[in-house]
């Protein structure tokens, strides 16, 4: 019989069969009475396939039938084989070289090194997330706050110890626990995991997949990845998946040459690879690469509920030209991959459309519409990461204060474009390994002006129009570059500077999902006001942060990046009377009274002075590198 109808087949050759997962596969069956799974592959260049299974023993083939529709799918069905048998495909392709080969649409793979397929069914996990599912809506997520946790679980925490894991990896569930009591600790409102999906190499990431569909075994089995976004989501914590559809690894055992021809990847030399990774490019114009794709989409978001998928590598899949010398240009002589940006814009509609789910770009290119309408000639996704926004700010915090007047623009042309689209504000993994230095050594000067440095550039992403992220370690000001191979410093989040940088981020975090002003603002300029945009020999910034129509609930920001202090700074402001200070850079560190008490916050009086080309105007003595937060009604 054959388990890949005539139907599912017509979706797969056009493109549109978005639950490829429930077909293609190893599933656990019974037919004629008789228990055991039934395994379906897509291979249709090969001449023979063959499966070997650990129950029935690796050393016993047993031969697939290729499905009477000719649509390319192999299938058989094993008697006795279930949960947690490994398994493996042989392909002899249309070379007549035989490969063995993992599932593309496997559920579960062994740890690395070893990479066979394990059959897992999806169906024995018990859901306890009703409450925040019913409460999701992913037509809402850009007028609600967003501060994402980026976290890699292999480095996050690390346990040696006898019996447990060599490596030190902890369990899904053991981090789920103990990741939720710090995101909650801390205030953030996501956390967004790398290296999910399976993957062979530990330095790659996550970045080069191997497994589609299958959660990484190096923490527990699928159902122990399931409790973990399962424990987030009670707990309020939406969950983002790092996804790859761009490339991936050229390892044997995987999606590469996998029928003896270019099957998932291009067939065109000047198209087929991605030098600067060593990794194959996923060929979009197949419709069958599209269904599997888009499947695996639609499997993350609907079998693991996670909210939103991070597409890495947008810029990759939108230029041809992108990391090739010699490339070739598109059919009107252009750079875009217009069958990739097609795929990218299939790949939205429809996880919007038809999930609870959403995409975030990962997007270094210039072009624009990666965040508008599909209808409206837009790639679709709801945020982009603002990589400008990243190496702008990054690259101002690194000049000496002595030098920064004269790249003072770096820091606030930001603002021109910042709702072009709707941007997510990244201080992401990227920027603290291979030799980039952490956030904390990123600055010059003497210690306690890097800390301080610091402070005022976190104000400034909580301030600055977009969504958030951060890297883990990063809110405590690790020393030390990041690397997979070890766990981040969490002792440090002990010592006085350290705890004074996580401190502040945490009261930034309660602000900014205290104040609309701070995350209502997608697409609209009117929510950002400069006051002072041009005071580069001080290295200071004013701007106001509010509602479209008026200042209720409006925040005024005065950010200081010298080591100066300026005595009775002038910032001219809208209107006269009481102006209440709610935070300052200043306020943790020891001796400084801590933050004042609701309702017994500092106040400000604005006077009828002109300031900054207003008529009304407060001053304030700016402590070196402090920024201040002051509500203005």
């Amino acid at each position: 019989m054959a388990f890949f109808s005539d139907f599912d087949s017509f979706l797969f050759h056009e493109g549109t069969n978005y639950e490829l997962y429930k077909t293609l596969g190893a599933h656990e069956e019974e037919v004629d009475g008789v228990k055991g799974t039934r395994f379906a592959v897509w291979a249709p260049n090969a001449q023979y396939v063959s499966l070997i299974c650990a129950r029935t023993g690796w050393e016993n083939e047993n031969w697939m039938n290729r499905s009477s529709m000719d649509n390319g799918v192999w299938e058989c069905f094993l008697p006795g084989v279930g949960e947690g048998d490994a398994y493996r495909y042989i392909v002899t392709g249309a070379d007549g070289v035989r490969r063995w080969k993992t599932d593309p649409l496997a559920f579960r793979m062994e740890k690395r090194p070893a990479n066979a397929s394990i059959v897992s069914s999806p169906d024995n996990y018990v859901w306890e997330d009703d409450e925040y599912q019913a409460a999701r809506d992913n037509t809402k997520v850009l007028d609600k706050p967003m501060a994402i946790y980026e976290v890699h679980l292999g480095s996050w925490k690390k346990a040696y110890s006898e019996g447990g894991d060599p490596d030190g990896f902890l369990n899904y569930r053991q981090l789920a626990d103990e990741l939720a009591e710090y995101v909650n600790y801390m205030g953030y409102t996501h956390v967004e995991l790398m290296g999910i999906c399976e993957y062979p190499f530990d330095l790659s990431w996550g970045y080069q997949v191997t497994g589609y569909f299958a959660p990484t075994s190096r923490y527990g089995t699928p159902d122990d990845f399931r409790y973990m976004v399962d424990k987030l989501h009670r707990e309020g914590i939406g969950v983002i998946l790092d996804w790859v559809p761009a490339h991936f690894p050229k390892d044997e055992f995987a999606l590469a040459y996998f029928d003896g021809t270019p099957l998932y990847e291009s067939a065109d030399p000047l198209r087929a690879e991605y030098p600067e990774w060593g990794t194959k490019a996923f060929d979009h114009t197949k419709p069958e690469v599209r269904s599997f794709l888009i499947s695996s989409a639609f499997y993350w978001i609907k079998e693991f509920h996670v909210d939103a998928l991070r597409v890495d590598a947008v810029a990759a899949m939108i230029y041809v030209n992108y990391s090739r010398n010699e490339f070739r240009p598109n059919m009107f002589g252009g750079y875009l991959n217009l069958e990739s940006m097609d795929f990218m814009r299939q790949l939205n509609y429809e996880v919007c459309g038809k999930t609870t789910g959403y995409l975030i770009a990962e997007d270094s290119s210039a072009e624009w519409g990666i965040t508008a309408d599909v209808k409206d000639g837009g790639l679709g996704f709801t945020f982009k990461w603002n990589m400008g926004w990243m190496n702008d700010t990054l690259r101002y915090l690194g000049k000496d204060p002595i030098y920064r007047k004269w790249h003072h623009d770096e820091l606030t042309h930001t603002v021109d474009y910042a709702f072009s689209e709707n941007f997510v504000l990244v201080l992401s993994h990227d920027e603290v390994v291979y030799g980039k230095h952490s956030m904390i050594e990123k600055a010059p000067g003497k210690i306690e002006d890097r800390y301080g440095g610091l402070k005022t550039v976190y104000t400034y992403q909580f301030t600055h129009p977009g969504k958030k992220l951060i890297f883990m370690g990063q809110d405590f000001a690790q020393d030390r570059e990041w690397t997979v191979e070890e766990s981040i410093d969490w002792h440090l989040a002990d010592e006085f500077g350290h705890r004074d940088i996580m401190l502040n981020i945490q009261r930034l975090l309660a602000i900014y999902k205290e104040y609309p002003v701070l995350y209502a603002d997608s697409k609209d300029p009117s929510t950002f006001e400069w006051i002072n945009r041009n005071d580069s020999w001080a290295n200071t910034i004013s701007y106001i942060r509010k509602n479209p129509w008026n200042y209720d609930g409006a925040l005024l920001v005065i950010c200081n990046f010298s080591p100066m202090e300026h005595h009775e700074y002038c910032v001219g402001v809208p209107f006269e009377g009481e102006y209440t200070r709610i935070y300052s850079t200043y306020d943790t560190l020891p001796g400084m009274g801590g933050p004042a008490e609701i309702g017994k916050e500092p106040v400000l009086n604005a006077t009828k002075e002109e300031c900054d080309g207003r008529p009304y105007r407060i001053t304030y003595s700016l402590r070196p590198f402090e920024a201040v937060i002051i509500k203005m009604s």
